[in-house]
Order: C-alpha cells, then structure tokens, then sequence
C-alpha cells in the first residue's frame, strides 16, 4: 500500500460516521407545496381584500397578491407609507447605533430590496414582528415609503421570531422579547394556558429570565441560564396566573443572585481575580448542577420553586474558605470548552 493510501485510511477511520457527509444537504423525499399557476392569485380575492382595503385608507398602494409556495397562504404585497407602520410591542428595544449603520449601508447600494413583514395588530393598525430596524432605517433615511408583505394571519406576530436563526439575539434580547409577547398575549388570551404557546416563546427559563430583566437589566443571566433550563417548565396554568409565578420566581433569582455578588466581592477580598468567580458560585449553589437528563425525559428533576429554595440555602451557607484558584481554573477550562 502506498504512503498516500495509507494516510488516506488513517484520516477516513479517525473520522465518526457520517463526517464525509458534512456541508451536504438532503432534499426532502416529496415535493411539496404550489405549483406556479397557483402562486398567484388576484386583488379582489376574499383572502386580500380587507388587507387592500387597509393598505389604501393608510395612504399605502397595492402591488400585489400571492399565495406562498410552501404553505399557499395569501400575501399582499404593498407600499406603504412609513407612519403607518408601527413594530410590535414585545420586540427587542431599538439600537440607534444599529439603525444608523444599517441606514448608511442601504443608502450606499441606493436600493431597499428587503420587504417587511406586516400584519395587522391587537389594537387595528399595522404592526411589523421583524422590521424594528428597517423601519427605523427607513426613516433616517427619509423615506416617504416602504415595501411590505402583509399576512392576513395576525398570529404571525407571535411566530415570526421563530424565523429568527440568521442572526440570534443575545439572552436579553429574547428574554425580553418572549415576555414582552407573553404580557401582550395575556392582556387578549389571559384564558389560555401558557403551554400553548410554548412554539412562540421557544423556552420556558426565557419567560422567567425576562421578568429578571425587565427590573435589572443588567442582569447576569447566563451565569442561571443552564440550571433554569433543567428545572423550568412550561406551566399549565393559565397566563395571567403563570405570569404571577413567574414574577415570584424572578424575585427569589434576585434575591439569590444579591447574595451572588456578596460572595464575589468577599472572594475578591480575599485575593480571588478570576473572571469566572461568578459562573464559579453559581455552579457551587446550583442544586441540579450533576443531574443529567435522559433522552426523551422531560420532567424537571425538581420543580422551580424547590430549587430556587435550595439555591438560596446553599447561597446562605456557602463556605468561601473552601474556593481555591484550583477550582477557578477547571470553571475557566469549561467555560472556554462551551465557548
């Protein structure tokens, strides 16, 4: 055998199953969705005419109407001026640095090729659940219009930020933007069980994150984020009372996360400079830091409150003459392992 085959066998057996594969995507087995002569459909359908009816008395202009391939539900594709807009009330808070930015880049290539997504809103004008920033955009620019795609389904509203993989937020960014969606569906659905919309707030510790966040915005959320991911569930209760227990949950972390930042400073005090101390006391405080989940399994191996109970104990009795820089460098090695 020669050299090269050799070293070819060797790199082909190092390698787990499927890694030739890597980069290679598989269409789906059946075809779905429209045809090209059921994409189109006209502007007096009763699937439109209300939206175009809308779009008009906005001061808007009607391009056009599709159904989408995939699904087959209509759209109206619309100019519409930039007042008539508004982004819905539970997303993420607007960066003017990233509007501006976003604003010199459009006005470079002298062209606006990205439509908003619009529905129409809780309180009857037209909201956009992915367009904060255009929008924004737009109006530094000047703008007198701009294009949009209007959804007659005004749940999309709350779908929508499952859409959102290309560029993922930050913790704080979706927690706020869940429990913002959350607050805005209970003063209309107040009746329904948070479960339900368990697709539209994509995780439960988001919810209880977001309350955090919305009184201490400079919150350390990712220090919690992986022991409330083994304990927080979504609740069969419904909203307005999830909402409830959520608040008090949220004031417990606090609470908890106080104490956290005692023992940091006493840490410190002691000669302790690692920038891990906190994911260090967390780790110590965290109830079900050594529980594994199996796969399938989905109930919690405690309940939330129990846990918190156990945190806020175990952060009251923390012995700080028991850290050495031992232990702060194996949290420095795993924390750069997750990175």
């Amino acid at each position: 055998m020669s050299t090269r085959s050799r070293t070819a066998g060797a790199r082909t057996r190092g390698r787990p199953a499927g890694a030739g594969r890597r980069g290679r995507l598989a269409p789906g087995k059946e075809a779905r969705g429209l045809e090209a002569a059921q994409v189109a459909i006209a502007l007096d359908s009763e699937h439109v005419a209300d939206l175009a009816t809308l779009v008009r008395a906005a001061g808007g202009a009607v391009i056009g109407a599709y159904q989408e391939p995939l699904g087959g539900r209509p759209l109206l594709l619309a100019s519409l001026p930039l007042n008539a807009v508004q982004p819905t009330p539970f997303q993420r808070d607007l960066s003017p640095t990233h509007a501006k930015r976003l604003a010199a880049k459009i006005d470079e290539t002298a062209a606006f090729l990205d439509p908003l997504i619009v529905v129409r809103g809780d309180d009857g004008r037209l909201w956009t659940p992915n367009g904060r920033h255009r929008l924004a955009a737009a109006k530094v620019l000047g703008m007198k219009q701009i294009t949009a795609l209007i959804s007659p389904d005004e749940s999309l509203a709350y779908r929508i930020l499952a859409l959102n993989t290309e560029k993922a937020h930050n913790l704080r960014d979706r927690s706020l933007e869940v429990i913002r969606m959350a607050r805005n569906l209970a003063r209309n659905r107040a009746r329904e069980r948070e479960s339900q919309f368990a697709a539209q707030f994509e995780a439960p510790e988001l919810l209880t994150l977001g309350i955090v966040y919305e009184k201490w915005p400079r919150f350390a959320g990712g220090a919690y984020s992986s022991f409330l991911k083994k304990v927080d569930r979504f609740s069969d209760q419904t909203l307005a009372v999830s909402l409830r227990q959520r608040s008090d949950s949220a004031a417990r972390l606090i609470e908890i996360d106080a104490r956290v930042k005692s023992l940091i400073s006493a840490l410190q005090a002691r000669g302790f400079k690692s920038p891990y101390l906190r994911n260090y006391v967390v780790a110590r405080i965290n109830p079900v830091r050594f529980h594994k989940a199996k796969k399938g399994d989905t109930k919690p191996p405690m309940p939330l409150g129990q846990a918190l109970t156990r945190m806020a104990a175990a952060a009251r009795s923390f012995n700080l003459g028991s850290v050495s820089n031992a232990d702060l460098a194996w949290v420095a090695v795993g924390a750069s392992a997750a990175d």
